[in-house]
């Protein structure tokens, strides 16, 4: 009797002290996936992170994250494991684009209050938090093309430094189909915003989302659930564009990702017109 309970403290503790698994790319603008004992809390510097009931969880890091993160698992039994993250450090492009419209680059005070309205419509459609975790699946990448501007670049536009570019920026026709790169659920179709013009946002589950930029046409709409691979809007030259594009953006708990660090490889031209 006294070795079967010896046996079965040593396999509870094995069992409690199960290795908590990250997978990802750990550099700025990257997303981790992470598994961990179900009914763990998970702390990503000083900031709560949902936990799924089976364990498992996202963290990312921002365009300027710092070289180091702390990750803080608190297991079910008590105990706790600290996890020190080196993050990598990375350089980014400068584009200079001139010939904009004035009123693009600095925006009239009229202009001010619906820019605010844009902003407050986005925030409110990436903050929804639930449990759903299409986020799994992993992503594809939602058009064919030329990557024609990339994350974290800094743009001057016509001569004056702006913020930092926060997606990948696909090359195309204007009505090629924009693909949703996962499963997810519509919460915004906007169609006019003063800088990215038609704007759709769709959420992945743990305050994961997806933005595209400057669209034709959407062609779904808020609340709708979406498929990974479902066309859900045409690219376009909306807003403020100096040709037809998709910006493709990732945005986790407030965090900017870069998309491209998460997209499947680009498959052929030739083999996207054949879906």
């Amino acid at each position: 009797m006294r070795i079967s309970l010896l046996l079965l403290l040593f396999f509870s503790t094995l069992a409690s002290a199960a290795p908590v698994t990250l997978q990802g790319k750990f550099t700025q603008g990257g997303l981790i996936f992470g598994k961990t004992t179900p009914g763990a809390r998970v702390t990503h510097d000083g900031e709560p992170v949902p936990v799924s009931p089976r364990g498992d969880f996202i963290i990312g890091f921002n365009r300027n994250a710092p070289e180091q993160s702390e990750l803080v698992i608190d297991l079910p039994d008590g105990d706790k494991e600290v996890r020190k993250l080196q993050i990598a450090q990375r350089s980014y492009r400068i584009q200079r684009i001139d010939g904009l419209p004035e009123r693009k680059v600095t925006p009239r005070e009229e202009d001010q209050k619906r820019i605010r309205s844009d902003r407050e419509a986005v925030k409110k459609a990436r903050a929804r938090q639930d449990q759903r975790i299409d986020f799994l699946q992993g992503f594809a990448w939602p058009a064919q093309g030329r990557i024609s501007g990339v994350y974290g670049s800094q743009r001057i536009l016509n001569g004056k430094p702006k913020w930092p570019h926060y997606g990948v920026d696909i090359a195309g026709p204007v009505g090629k189909p924009v693909r949703a790169p996962a499963d997810g659920i519509v919460t915004l179709a906007h169609p006019d915003m003063f800088y990215s013009g038609a704007t759709l946002i769709m959420d992945h589950g743990h305050g994961l989302s997806s933005t595209f930029l400057h669209l034709h046409k959407i062609l779904v709409k808020e609340g709708q659930k979406v498929k990974k691979g479902q066309i859900v809007a045409e690219m376009g030259a909306s807003g403020r564009v100096t040709g037809p594009h998709l910006d493709w953006r990732m945005n986790l708990r407030g965090k900017r990702l870069d998309p491209q660090l998460l997209a499947d490889p680009m498959i052929s031209e030739k083999a996207e017109n054949t879906k």
